[in-house]
């Protein structure tokens, strides 16, 4: 069995192995992919990681923030498109979400304002901006829950059954 790594400058995906205590070798049973691929990616010595290795790390892992991590750092299209997310606490992300929406909320009027032409003038652009700018926290902090929500399901502190029933009803 190999040795965990003492190296100081980790990246996602090694702390998230180790975090599980898994060696390269195990892991790469587990995942499905060489060791030695496990270690190019860690050490990131590939030029096109595989978005299915990342998947699978991710589900083997329990850590679904290695996918949210691969597409702002990794990916040309995530790191123009997909913002990087910060996983806190339940407490957070939802304070985080409904500080945004009373914000917007405040601002219903304006934005309605804003719509009725179908433009945005120099008088407008202010205010627009700051309500794109609540916009993409609200985002965030949704992406944020789906990611938090998705490791507990992963770490067995949700039901999955009785989360995938109520999501479809």
């Amino acid at each position: 069995m190999g040795r965990m790594s003492t190296k100081g400058d980790k990246t996602p995906y090694q702390i998230a192995r180790e975090r599980l205590e898994l060696t390269r070798e195990r892991a790469s049973e587990i995942i499905g992919v060489e060791p030695s691929k496990i270690e190019r990616i860690e050490n990131e010595k590939l030029n096109r990681i595989d978005p299915y290795d990342i998947i699978a790390m991710a589900e083997a892992y329990k850590e679904p923030m290695l996918c949210n991590y691969y597409c702002t750092n990794e990916c040309p299209i995530g790191m123009k498109y997909v913002p990087s997310v910060k996983i806190e606490t339940l407490k957070d992300i939802t304070l985080e979400m409904l500080v945004s929406l009373n914000s917007l909320d405040k601002q219903k009027g304006r934005i309605l304002e804003i719509a009725r032409d179908g433009k945005v003038d120099d008088t407008e652009l202010a205010d627009f901006v700051f309500m794109q700018k609540e916009l993409e926290q609200i985002s965030m902090a949704v992406e944020a829950l789906q990611i938090w929500s998705e490791k507990m399901i992963a770490n067995g502190l949700i039901d999955v059954k009785k989360y995938n029933q109520l999501m479809k009803q």
